[in-house]
């Protein structure tokens, strides 16, 4: 039997079932239809020469953390990890910022009346995370290895943010938390928010937010580079119209959405098939700029420049309510903001004394509303004199988005919403495998979900392997 496979897309997860298979033996091709590897980990010149911009995921802690990543030796293709002071930053109105340090010990501390709730939310998890993260990141119907650890987990993570925000008894915390929950998309109110918030505070303490040397781009190359080793190759500008031109493998692993998947693969999926896939329902989409900076931010809180990513939405209530009206197919006027400022620790982003920044907010999925005043509205409200700074600005709305990268439905940068509802069976109940034999799913849109981590890639890889 032939044993040459076939992955379309050349994202994290693509590139990590490429790998898997290759590992396994067998010959791999990847196709990307773009003209650069990575999906959205690339890194490109998208406002003035001399600057690098992360088109995509910029800070990776689920990339540092991924058991799948740490096996490979990445570090002898090119990959590089730095991590700031401190991984994120959280100005107030006061002037002053509450900070998340990456030593649970340090944050204990520097949390003040919340350190001890803050300490006995978090240090199960980091002080197990090798046993803790192979568990979360895998699909959630498997029989975990550590049932005790997990349902510890599960006690807080399935509730809502506002709930467990409810146990920290100063606003600063309060806040702190709600920052990290909102990377879930959901409304704070939502059952799993609470999930996310502790999945992005646990690996800051346990492995750190870092960014990759020279850009996103440096992790998709360490990738690339090393699937190069194991005799497989990566051809770009190769786009995928339909799974019956591939006839000449007997395994395919694509890297693309639910849509996608519809659209390319035809009469290969039973109708039955296809109309579970037509009921996979996509997030929220993003608002995202680019800037071109002249000096640093000017940030009130100068704390705020030890960190490379920096929260901007003021209170709990203020980004609940930005978070809910984007549930509602609203707008805030105050949008919560994810801004990060990676050439303050990586020289190699910006002209000499020069920097960049790369910031979004959550929309609609879809959203034609231009966004940009409004976001940099919140970046001047705790950085006064933020736009005088400004050498030039990229904006992309989601359509932009989507047109450089066809995952990113409406924006939506997660693969897919990631409510109570979509959690457990994602994009169906048979995961990664189709109705189709040698087609599976290997996207953000399979388990664990979104993230740069490469594990969704993985299941799916060994899956395929484990099932021919």
């Amino acid at each position: 039997m032939s044993r040459n496979a076939c992955v379309v897309g050349s994202g994290p997860n693509g590139l990590s079932a490429a790998i898997v298979l290759a590992q396994a033996g067998r010959h791999v091709e990847v196709l990307e239809a773009e003209p650069t590897p990575g999906g959205a980990a690339r890194s490109m010149a998208l406002t003035l020469p001399g600057f690098l911009h992360d088109f995509g995921s910029a800070v990776h802690p689920l990339a540092a953390g991924s058991p799948f990543f740490s096996s490979l030796p990445l570090r002898e293709y090119g990959l590089e990890w730095i991590r700031s002071p401190a991984p994120l930053a959280h100005p107030l109105d006061d002037g002053t910022a509450i900070m998340l340090e990456q030593d649970l010990g340090d944050a204990k501390a520097a949390l003040g009346v919340d350190g001890e709730a803050w300490d006995r939310l978090m240090r199960p998890f980091v002080e197990r995370w090798p046993e803790f993260i192979p568990e979360v990141l895998r699909p959630v119907r498997f029989v975990p290895k550590h049932p005790w650890l997990m349902a510890r987990f599960g006690i807080s993570a399935l509730l809502s943010a506002r709930t467990v925000a409810g146990r920290f008894r100063s606003e600063r915390t309060r806040a702190l938390f709600a920052g990290l929950a909102a990377h879930s998309f959901l409304s704070l109110d939502q059952p799993l928010s609470a999930a996310f918030g502790m999945l992005m505070a646990l690996p800051a303490h346990a492995v750190g937010w870092p960014i990759p040397r020279g850009g996103s781009q440096s992790l998709t190359n360490a990738l690339c580079h090393y699937l190069s080793t194991l005799g497989s190759t990566v051809r770009t500008s190769s786009r995928v119209e339909s799974l019956s031109a591939l006839s000449n493998y007997d395994l395919i692993l694509c890297d693309v959405t639910p849509r996608q998947l519809v659209n390319i693969a035809g009469q290969r999926l039973s109708n039955s098939y296809k109309r579970q896939l037509a009921g996979f329902r996509y997030g929220p989409g993003v608002f995202k700029v680019d800037f071109a900076l002249k000096s640093a931010i000017p940030w009130k809180a100068p704390e705020c420049l030890r960190a490379t990513t920096v929260h901007l939405g003021g209170s709990f209530e203020e980004i609940a309510a930005s978070e809910k009206a984007v549930q509602n197919g609203q707008y805030a006027d105050r949008p919560f903001v994810l801004l990060a400022q990676p050439s303050l620790f990586d020289a190699s982003r910006a002209p000499a004394g020069k920097h960049t920044a790369w910031a979004y907010c959550h929309v609609p999925n879809g959203s034609k509303i231009d966004m940009l005043e409004r976001l940099e509205d919140q970046i001047e409200r705790f950085a006064p004199g933020f736009r005088e700074c400004v050498l030039a600005r990229r904006a992309f709305s989601p359509a932009e988005l989507e047109n450089r990268d066809a995952n990113l439905v409406g924006g939506d940068i997660g693969g897919g919403a990631m409510d109570l509802r979509q959690f457990l069976f994602r994009p169906t109940w048979r995961h990664y495998a189709t109705s189709a034999r040698d087609i599976y799913l290997c996207s953000a849109s399979t388990p664990p979900g979104g993230g740069v981590h490469g594990m969704c890639g993985y299941h799916a890889a060994k899956m395929a392997l484990a099932r021919l």
